[in-house]
């Protein structure tokens, strides 16, 4: 890390870096920052920087309200979008008490250590996330209306699709940011749009993924719109979802396989893993009451079964060969924190594999249009907050993987959402 941290001074010194960001987020993924002056980022890698946890939802009481924030080296981004001259660099930071421990709430911390844990039983995890989002324009005030930016489709193309140049500069800066896009589109829904960026470990796809939203909301508002990652923000339109795509590495190789390839008894064990605790852990992956108005619509599951190149399904395996050979969960929506649901995945992943769980057969039919004799004997996500809040309660599996503390403060915090 002192190398690392060296390089990074030696950056700022000789790049005209004025100011820095140190982001973290609180226990439901919204998006918290300090800045500091470039001058106090030697002192905030060896000392961190203070600040009230009692006031970040989730966090602390009154009673133990000092946390510091350590920026992790690695995590250094400039923000192209910020005017020079004095340029601004962004890092993720570690959440450490006052004895130099680890914050035990910390849900980036969580990431590390569920991720330290497939490590140790020989698994590198994969994820990448394809996140929706919708364009509206804004008054003269600035804020939101519910005019969308434009009534395309599907693949659409100019005129029908007005979002192709915000979709050309959010991928430019995210490539000067670090990310690499791969595919942007005009989604299903009026204004609605899709940039899916390139697989990663499992921390660094989260954290991309809250750089993602971000330069998003920048960029958008730079253009005079107003960028909504809410679940369902037209109730008559297809709602917004964050697909997730995981697969396992073992001694570098991916060892999901195609159909045709006959499937990896550890890959099959690790998607009934997910596949069995997908409904107990709906509150981390849909937390707001909104969420529940995308389920069982517009192509998002009510059920919790999997089966290939299935879009009604949960669990979708797509079409892919070699290193894209994946699974695509696709219950989850944007309001999540992706710390937290990452770690949930995993860990329900690596509980599939330890108790060799077999994975049922593939339901092959349009659930959406499935008779009774289909999907009566299917488990049912929840379909309200209130239903999904009780699961996650009840739930051993929630409270190991958490802990006790971080539960409850979830808990207390989820129906205000």
């Amino acid at each position: 890390m002192n190398d690392t941290m060296h390089e990074v001074l030696d950056f700022v010194k000789e790049n005209d870096v004025k100011f820095i960001r140190l982001n973290f987020c609180d226990l439901f993924g919204t998006q918290k920052n300090i800045s500091i002056m470039a001058s106090e980022l030697e002192s905030a890698f060896e000392n961190g920087v203070a600040f009230d946890a009692h006031a970040i939802r989730g966090f602390s009481d009154v009673r133990h309200s000092d946390l510091f924030l350590f920026p992790d080296p690695s995590t250094m981004a400039v923000l192209p979008w910020r005017p020079g001259p004095g340029r601004v660099l962004r890092f993720f930071c570690d959440i450490k008490n006052p004895d130099g421990s680890a914050f035990s709430n910390d849900s980036r911390f969580l990431l590390k250590k569920i991720s330290e844990r497939a490590q140790k039983m020989g698994y590198h995890c994969k994820i990448g996330a394809e996140c929706e989002f919708y364009l509206f324009k804004t008054d003269e005030n600035g804020e939101p209306t519910k005019i969308t930016l434009d009534n395309g489709g599907y693949l659409d193309i100019a005129p029908l699709d007005k979002g192709q140049d915000i979709r050309r500069e959010i991928c430019l800066t995210l490539e000067e940011m670090g990310l690499k896009p791969e595919t942007s589109l005009h989604k299903q829904g009026p204004g609605q749009n899709e940039i899916d960026f390139m697989f990663s470990d499992a921390l660094e796809c989260a954290d991309n993924l809250q750089t993602f939203k971000s330069v998003v909301m920048a960029i958008a508002a730079r253009n005079g719109l107003y960028a909504d990652f809410m679940p369902k923000p037209i109730s008559y339109a297809p709602g917004n979802g964050l697909h997730v795509n995981l697969s396992l590495s073992q001694n570098g190789l991916n060892i999901f396989k195609n159909a045709n390839e006959g499937h990896s008894k550890v890959a099959e064990s690790f998607i009934a893993g997910i596949l069995a605790k997908t409904p107990e852990i709906t509150l981390f992956l849909n937390p707001l009451a909104n969420s529940y108005e995308r389920l069982g619509k517009f192509e998002a599951p009510k059920y919790a079964s999997w089966s290939h190149q299935n879009c009604s399904q949960l669990i979708k395996i797509p079409a892919a060969i070699g290193e894209k050979v994946r699974m695509e969960l696709r219950s989850p929506d944007p309001s999540l924190n992706p710390y937290l649901a990452f770690t949930l995945l995993i860990a329900a992943g690596l509980d599939g594999i330890e108790k060799q769980i077999p994975l049922p057969p593939a339901i092959d039919a349009d659930l959406y249009s499935a008779g009774e004799s289909i999907t009566k004997s299917l488990a049912l996500l929840p379909d309200t907050l209130d239903k999904a809040i009780a699961l996650a309660k009840k739930s051993a599996f929630v409270k190991s993987v958490l802990g006790e503390e971080l539960l409850a403060r979830y808990l207390g915090n989820a129906k205000e959402n």
